[in-house]
């Protein structure tokens, strides 16, 4: 196939040309005339899987002829046969191995760092042993390193890799996946030597950015019919230009800078590479323009004298639409739009991105016409369905069962799956309401059954045991060994997923989601011997991490044309419109991950590859990606909370083009944001709605029988303040929905300070305990390690009633001098004839004196109301005090009211009395009559929000009076209600 040559036979395809179709055209047109046998005896070596199905695409579209032998760079047919070459440690057995040496590490030295950081170093130090393999780097280089400079940092590295250097000292027997490849590579290159093939050996689409593929090339071009063919070759360069290349330090993120590491390892130069074929890119001028924009930073100066020589720029824009969006919703959005008028019209479009949450806003968009796009990355194992599953069991062996465990596993779709789910759905429904009206943070199985036996249904109590005993008071801190740990955790998975009836895992292992994961957990059950003791929590952190290796594609269900394609998938294949999304500084390129063992000088001296390598290998995807026809560039403008910068690659052709206005660079930048203005156009259209005009401050009439003819003294306040709350809580019969979890918000410490109290002056009037600050403390030391399950907060209020503990007891016993506790939380109700009209009441707590006067007290952990507040608006005490004088508690005889106190426990605690001697029974019954029959007069409407304290103070309702489309300055409008 080739002529004799004295040198390296290199090619080259330049940017934009169909890699995989040119290569094929090559090979048919160069065995047209040959026996069908000729072209089976070419050896293809390609880098990827993708590009192998893509050739072989090509191949089957006909005619029909004997196929070339195609094998991956990482699957060589001579790794299965080489004499004296072990199979390689499974990668996963590999990375157990080393974090439990990690483990051991961070155990005996504790400041080298957190134990949180666990997997990440253990991921990181196995990256770099795998590098290190790959480049045929031993740690006696890294040793031999001048570290003067970080010598501290580089001791703590050492410490790390001294524990793995046997994997080095025996690699030979024991290789990981690289260092085989690497033997693997090294044997078949001396056998060539010996023994070379007279068959052509083709490596083409691989860049040699890694230290055993360059090894694989070399071999192949010693080979007398051997040949690389390279992808996106930048034929428009200059050979001067080349030799800015030269450096590492500083070139290595060009596009083309492998290119030139490969040139001098073989000996040549850029006149050597040839074309592969005769065809051309599809946008020459774009091709140059972007050559000349992608230079070296150190020697952009060549602008100057280069760029001039470009010629009118008008054509290398033809194609091009520029997209500047506001947010990142929008260049989603145009995206989407565009992707859509391809799905329309039968053309093949591309999205190309390392943005996944641009991908998954693009997605979420396309949903809206019905479009799936074929997205290349898939799901991430973690976020399907039974992946989100098995790391919500695996948090129950180290989390306390909670209410909101409890409810979010009982309601995932593979809960339960094995047999009938409607009694279990209808179950679950009805539990996490019980649990939220009852705020029970931390469920028991007691509570389970309380609640099965409550609702008496068939099936209650067994299904009540199972959520019991799958789901609840399972953690526990004990190291297994991680089989052990694997074992039970799968285990009780697979339980939970049946359901109480019978034996299996339910629909847990089915569909594609499934089966890939029952494929990592065989894959992990296998080496979990290598393991070690693990406990519950880094269990949990595992497995999420095993997890998230993995990922999982339906290539069945989406639509064939609208693709979403890594830079990785976007070499090896092909579409009508590519768009490049995400275009800003960070997202493309992607900034490296910090090194947490070399620098880069460090890098360079032992001969590993550096940091900007990734960004190397991003730049040449993007100068191919932009080489096609027809090619959108898209970023947005700005990011959630700042102004974003471009992507150095878009930031430099936008520089370059505007600074050649002779040329029509400004108008050919115009007319690209001109088009891409168009389309944001449509998206403003797409997205503008008919204005609607807000509504007006709400006043609902309900008819006079439905309204409330009873409530709560607490609730008066709301009456006056807020009418429209009462409204909407008595007559539409709305109340929020309860937390799952109770939170520890004001009501919560209300609620616990008063149980103190209570039990504390119990204790103290009944039990002849000490009226003390210690003995107030202990009380409620014991109530909030009930009540309150958060230790922070159960930390806090017990320092806020400490700072007024002192203050408590010493009023205490002015009061307690004064008259005693004749009950707490005693409830009362007043029924009035006119209007007909029923007042309820739970006072916290009334004493009686020595005169048999009574004594009103109640507890404010915030700031009580004032006097005047009192007066006007809070009347909670003025009608508590009428109704005890009436005898309307139960218990207590008719009796004056001798005092009505708010103590108030907040950060100033005082006590502020009802202004009894200014409203007496008479006159409060006199004005609560005249409130209540305002509000069952059929004019009178429950204006929102008519008096609060604060104007921005929130109510439960404000959503329901759509309040913030008018505001308080507005006259309520009244509206009669049928």
């Amino acid at each position: 196939m080739f002529d004799p040559s004295d040198k390296p036979r290199v090619f080259g395809l330049p940017p934009g040309v169909d890699f995989p179709a040119a290569l094929v055209q090559r090979l048919t047109e160069a065995y047209a005339d040959q026996p069908p046998e000729a072209l089976a005896r070419v050896r293809l070596i390609v880098n990827t899987r993708r590009m192998e199905r893509r050739i072989h695409e090509l191949f089957a579209e006909g005619p029909t002829r004997l196929l070339p032998r195609i094998e991956l760079l990482t699957d060589l047919s001579e790794a299965r046969v080489l004499p004296g070459i072990p199979a390689a440690v499974p990668p996963l057995r590999r990375r157990l191995e080393i974090t439990q040496l990690v483990a051991g590490l961070l155990e005996r030295e504790r400041s080298l760092a957190p134990r949180s950081a666990l997997y990440d170093l253990s991921d990181s130090l196995a990256a770099l042993m795998d590098e290190m393999h790959g480049e045929g780097v031993s740690p006696d280089t890294l040793y031999k390193l001048d570290v003067s400079n970080h010598s501290a940092h580089w001791a703590r590295s050492l410490k790390f890799l001294q524990i793995v250097q046997h994997y080095f000292d025996r690699a030979d027997e024991a290789p990981d996946s690289e260092t085989r490849q690497r033997m693997v590579v090294s044997a078949l290159g001396k056998v060539w030597d010996e023994n070379p093939p007279a068959d052509p050996v083709i490596i083409a689409g691989s860049t040699g950015s890694r230290g055993t593929t360059m090894m694989l090339m070399q071999a192949v071009a010693r080979l007398p019919q051997g040949a690389i063919v390279l992808p996106g070759y930048d034929f428009d360069m200059p050979k001067e230009a080349w030799s800015d290349l030269d450096e590492a330090l500083t070139g290595e993120d060009h596009p083309q800078f492998r290119f030139r590491a490969l040139m001098k390892t073989f000996g040549i130069g850029p006149g050597d590479i040839r074309r592969w074929t005769d065809a051309t890119a599809p946008n020459g001028a774009r091709n140059r323009l972007v050559s000349l924009a992608l230079r070296p930073a150190p020697v952009t100066d060549c602008w100057l004298a280069e760029g001039p020589k470009l010629g009118d720029l008008a054509p290398a824009f033809e194609g091009i639409t520029l997209i500047e969006a506001p947010s990142q919703r929008e260049e989603a959005l145009a995206i989407a739009l565009r992707l859509r008028e391809a799905a329309e019209t039968g053309r093949t479009a591309a999205l190309i991105t390392p943005d996944r949450m641009l991908t998954r806003q693009v997605t979420a968009a396309l949903d809206r016409w019905g479009i799936l796009p074929d997205d290349s990355a898939g799901t991430p194992l973690q976020l399907s369905p039974p992946g989100r599953f098995l790391r919500h069991v695996a948090a129950l062996f180290h989390l306390k069962s909670d209410a909101e465990m409890l409810v979010t596993l009982l309601k995932h779709p593979l809960t339960h799956s094995g047999n009938d789910r409607g009694p279990h759905l209808r179950w679950t429904r009805e539990l996490e309401l019980h649990l939220r009206r009852k705020g029970v943070p931390h469920p028991t199985a007691e509570t389970l059954q309380a609640w099965a036996l409550k609702i008496d249904e068939d099936g209650a109590s067994e299904w009540a045991e199972w959520a019991a005993s799958c789901l609840l008071n399972r953690s526990d801190a004990q190291a297994l060994p991680l089989s052990d740990q694997l074992a039970r955790h799968i285990e009780l998975a697979e339980r939970i997923a049946q359901g109480p009836v019978g034996v299996g895992s339910g629909a847990l292992w089915k569909e594609k989601a499934g089966r890939k994961a029952q494929e990592t957990v065989a894959e992990l059950r296998k080496e979990a011997d290598a393991g070690g003791p693990i406990g519950p929590t880094d269990y949990a952190s595992l497995f999420n991490a095993i997890l998230s290796r993995h990922e999982v594609r339906d290539r069945d269900a989406p639509h064939p044309d609208i693709l979403i394609w890594g830079t990785l998938e976007a070499r090896v294949q092909g579409a009508d419109l590519l768009i490049l999304g995400g275009l800003n500084e960070g997202t493309w390129p992607e900034m490296p991950a910090p090194d947490p063992w070399l620098n880069r000088q460090m890098r360079h001296d032992a001969g590993l590859l550096l940091p900007e390598r990734r960004i190397g290998l991003s730049a040449h995807d993007f100068q191919q990606a932009i080489a096609a026809p027809e090619v959108w560039l898209t970023r947005a403008v700005r990011s959630d909370d700042a102004q974003t910068v471009p992507s150095r690659w878009l930031n430099r052709l936008l520089n370059l083009s505007h600074g050649l206005p002779d040329q029509g660079g400004r108008q050919a930048l115009d007319d690209a944001r001109a088009r891409g203005q168009d389309w944001m156009a449509q998206i403003a259209a797409l997205e503008r709605v008919a204005p609607v005009a807000p509504v007006m401050r709400p006043s609902p009439r309900p008819p006079v029988a439905a309204r409330p003819r009873a409530l709560s003294v607490t609730e008066i306040k709301h009456l006056v303040r807020d009418p429209y709350a009462i409204y909407a809580k008595h007559v539409l019969k709305l109340r929020p929905l309860d937390p799952l979890m109770r939170a520890p918000d004001a009501l919560l410490r209300g609620i616990v300070t008063h149980d103190v109290l209570e039990r504390f002056l119990t204790a103290v009037t009944h039990d002849g305990e000490d009226l003390s600050a210690a003995t107030l403390m202990d009380k409620a030391e014991t109530i909030l390690a009930e009540m309150v399950p958060w230790p922070e907060m159960r930390a806090l209020w017990l320092a806020r009633l400490e700072r007024v503990a002192d203050w408590f007891v010493a009023t205490e016993a002015e009061r307690l001098r004064r008259a005693k506790p004749a009950g707490f939380e005693i409830s009362g109700k007043h029924e009035m004839t006119n209007p007909v009209f029923t007042l309820k009441a739970k006072a916290d707590r009334i004493d009686r004196d020595a005169e048999g006067r009574l004594h009103i007290y109640d507890y404010k952990t915030g700031k009580p109301p004032s006097t005047s507040q009192q007066t006007s608006f809070d009347k909670q005490l003025l009608l508590e005090a009428a109704m005890a004088s009436e005898g309307a508690f139960e218990g207590l005889d008719p009796a004056d009211v001798a005092r009505a106190v708010f103590i108030g426990l907040g950060s100033t605690p005082e006590e502020v009395d009802a202004p009894l001697d200014d409203h007496p029974p008479e006159k409060v019954w006199a004005e609560f009559a005249k409130l209540v029959s305002a509000y069952l007069d059929a004019g009178q409407g429950f204006t929102a929000r008519r008096a609060l304290f604060k104007e921005d103070d929130p109510t439960d309702y404000d959503q329901l009076s759509r309040f913030g489309e008018w505001d308080t300055t507005q006259d309520p409008v009244p509206e009669d209600l049928e």
